[in-house]
């Protein structure tokens, strides 16, 4: 039975409200010699809501990744918090390397954007990001933080696990004499690549170069929902095929790397990766460590439910809109209750398979990490209304008195862990900005610390 609809709205606003950026793939043949009008027809069929008519524009990565319904709804999404369109402006033309990059910029209701396509020479898309309008046109996607030094770090590219989910990945060795200490990356939910990228921002590519530049080494690995997006929603999987198992695999993975140390293997979790970062060390039995990143310790429901009133209190959501939502939770979490493992379910609530939400619905990651005598590290944006304070507690209420766990939280951090000022809304993922180099420090000295 198909799940077409699993990685739906409530799905996204766990993972990261309205990300929409891809990395160019090879594209089948198409004809496209005016960068500028292929993005005017692209922007208009983006603003004219026509989301089949853009998604044909799309190469073929684009396409697989993004499904049609989680392309409609992370769109809508995004645009509703900007408001109605006006005026779009006059195009600005720039390249990266063969690829055009065009910027619209439009005047909004409530706000400016310039809205950016990347275009190959096929004519076909191979990215959208939405930037502020003062932002200049940047050359490329992401630039590299920093605090990192490529001098003091050198990367391979892997393949971790077999098939017939075989994933790509990235390792980064320090430079010198190992074996050396070393961190594996965990997404949060939704086709995360390798660098948990968002549109201008790149959260686990930050981590990678800082650890590394500080002589740790990182391994991150595209996710499975990512580099097999068509034949994952085909299936009824769980927290277990979605991240836990190629967790795994890359922990068995970086064991027979002769640069690291076997003993000294760290998991770090971020957002979804940290709710399932007990069950992955609790299986593996033999990591150094567990780091968590604005890990959610509650249900979704209770996740979605925190989300939607944060979105309309701050004015984001429409009355009319979150109240919708409100009621849709509302019937959702009832078909939650009431999933049983002999019953006769439907296929999909709240946007995933049952078979998902039945496989966590007496999980409580908190008991779990309870339980585990490794050092625990835990980190919370205290600007993050994706997974917050509530979480946060949670984590210190449970794991209160435990000389393992350490609790770190950064008053200006939002969920990506980048600096920013007031409350935050959706639209600051627009900004480009790095993973905070507090965040990489406390990592580091907590790692090297003589008692982990």
């Amino acid at each position: 039975m198909e799940f077409k609809h699993r990685l739906r709205r409530v799905r996204r606003g766990i993972a990261s409200i309205a990300i929409l950026a891809a990395v160019a793939d090879f594209a089948a043949a198409q004809t496209g010699s005016d960068p500028a009008a292929t993005g005017r027809k692209a922007l208009d069929y983006l603003l004219a809501e026509k989301y089949p008519a853009l998604r044909a524009m799309f190469n073929d990565n684009f396409k697989q990744v993004f499904t049609l319904d989680t392309l409609t709804g992370r769109f809508r999404e995004e645009l509703s918090a900007f408001g109605t369109a006006g005026d779009v402006g006059e195009p600005a033309l720039t390249r990266d390397g063969s690829t055009a990059v065009v910027s619209f910029p439009v005047v909004f209701s409530k706000t400016r954007v310039t809205i950016q396509f990347n275009i190959e020479e096929s004519g076909q898309l191979a990215a959208i990001h939405f930037r502020p309008a003062d932002a200049p046109t940047p050359p490329t996607v992401w630039e590299h933080p920093p605090y990192g030094n490529p001098d003091a770090f050198r990367e391979r590219l892997v393949t971790i696990g077999g098939d017939p989910w075989k994933l790509g990945g990235t390792l980064t060795i320090p430079a010198g004499k190992g074996p050396f200490a070393a961190v594996i990356l965990v997404h949060g939910p939704g086709p995360n690549d390798r660098d948990e990228s968002l549109r201008a921002n790149k959260v686990f590519a930050d981590m990678a170069e800082g650890l590394s530049s500080r002589g740790i080494a990182v391994l991150r690995y595209d996710k499975r929902t990512m580099a097999y997006g068509r034949q994952m929603s085909q299936i009824a999987f769980t927290l277990r095929e979605e991240t836990i198992d190629d967790a795994l695999a890359a922990a068995a993975f970086m064991r027979l790397q002769p640069e690291i140390a076997p003993g000294r293997i760290y998991l770090l979790g971020h957002s979804l990766g940290g709710y399932a970062a007990p069950r992955i060390a609790a299986e593996d039995g033999k990591l150094a460590g567990v780091i968590f990143l604005a890990a959610n310790s509650r249900p979704i429901e209770e996740l979605v439910l925190d989300q939607t009133e944060y979105l309309a209190e701050t004015g984001v959501l429409p009355a009319e809109e979150a109240q919708r939502r409100l009621d849709t939770l509302k019937v959702e979490t009832g078909k939650l209750k009431a999933l049983e493992p002999a019953a006769v379910n439907p296929p999909v609530v709240l946007g995933l398979p049952s078979e998902w939400l039945l496989d966590v619905k007496n999980y409580d990651p908190t008991a779990l990490a309870g339980r585990l005598s490794i050092p625990l590290l835990f980190l919370q944006g205290e600007r993050d209304f994706q997974v917050g304070k509530k979480d946060f507690d949670r984590w210190q209420s449970a794991l209160a008195g435990h000389a393992n766990a350490t609790f770190n939280s950064y008053a200006d951090l939002n969920h990506l862990f980048i600096s920013g000022k007031g409350r935050s809304l959706p639209a600051e993922y627009v900004n480009p900005g790095h993973v905070s180099p507090a965040v990489i420090g406390d990592i580091v000295d907590w790692i090297v610390s003589p008692k982990n």
